[in-house]
């Protein structure tokens, strides 16, 4: 008994993998060609269609003038409607089955790809809480304050102030902040020359977001993104904040990080930028309902 090698049976899963990766896609295009083909197809039988229906009065006349209104008269006329009937069918058959096939394609499209986004935003949820429980055990363990500063890879550093004087003060490092954290600087537009006005402004936006969350009761990070000048991002279209009071989990409170030690001398009115980073919930997309 021959066998089929490991090589191939591995290159066929891998094109089936890719494949299956890629149907959604495949389908959706496929779905647009059959839409445009059976467009096509119809306007192609809608040119041909006048002659079956000339023909179809044609017979009908002879029915009426060789029969007038005898006793077969209604079965033949039943006759040439049905033969008429049965053209044009057969004229617009193909346009009608290519159309379905292209609107079934661009369902199964639609469902593929809501079941991937329902997948990956539970994924997604299962590992935020995940890690969000295990920060919760380390400040238990260590205090708020110091895991703040593991999370943000803090240092004690000597900076030099405005007097030439060493300051002991803590630096984070910017690459360990949370993955929504975002700078506002001088490619956003809303910043300004005069760091007064940008620390009014990020301070402004927070209490804003603040008066969503209160009125409405979610709020989700994209739309702070858009309060700020940020681009939005794909985690931020899922991720965000709820009220405790309708399922959430939070602080019940959106928190731009302004406060912590990296944003100190943007506080001060020393720095004109600030890097922000947000207090998240986490995934809120599938507690709305």
């Amino acid at each position: 008994m021959k066998f089929i090698p490991e090589a191939v049976t591995q290159s066929i899963g891998k094109q089936s993998l890719v494949l299956q990766q890629n149907s959604p896609r495949i389908l959706f295009v496929a779905g647009i060609a059959g839409v445009v083909g059976s467009t096509v197809l119809a306007c192609r039988a809608t040119l041909k269609v006048h002659a079956v229906i000339d023909e179809v009065e044609a017979e009908v006349a002879g029915v009426k003038k060789d029969l007038g209104e005898t006793e077969g008269y209604n079965k033949d006329l039943v006759y040439v409607y049905a033969k008429g009937i049965t053209k044009i069918g057969r004229l617009y058959g193909p346009s009608v089955v290519v159309g379905s096939v292209s609107i079934a394609a661009l369902t199964g499209s639609h469902v593929q790809l809501s079941r991937r986004n329902a997948g990956l935003t539970a994924a997604y949820a299962a590992v935020s809480k995940a890690y969000e429980d295990y920060r919760i055990r380390v400040r238990e363990e260590v205090g708020e304050e110091k895991e703040l500063n593991l999370y943000h890879a803090a240092v004690l550093t000597d900076l030099v102030d405005e007097n030439k004087k060493k300051v002991p003060t803590l630096v984070s490092d910017p690459n360990k902040f949370s993955p929504y954290a975002k700078f506002f600087d001088e490619y956003n537009n809303n910043w300004q020359k005069n760091p007064e006005l940008n620390r009014l402004f990020v301070q402004a936006q927070q209490r804003y977001a603040n008066d969503l969350l209160l009125t409405r009761g979610h709020i989700f990070l994209n739309e702070v993104y858009d309060m700020l000048g940020i681009e939005r991002s794909s985690a931020g279209s899922v991720v965000g904040w709820t009220l405790t009071r309708d399922g959430g989990e939070g602080d019940d409170y959106v928190d731009f990080g302004m406060f912590e030690a990296a944003n100190a001398n943007f506080i001060n009115g020393t720095e004109r930028s600030i890097i922000l980073d947000f207090n998240v919930d986490g995934v809120i997309y599938n507690k709305l309902g």
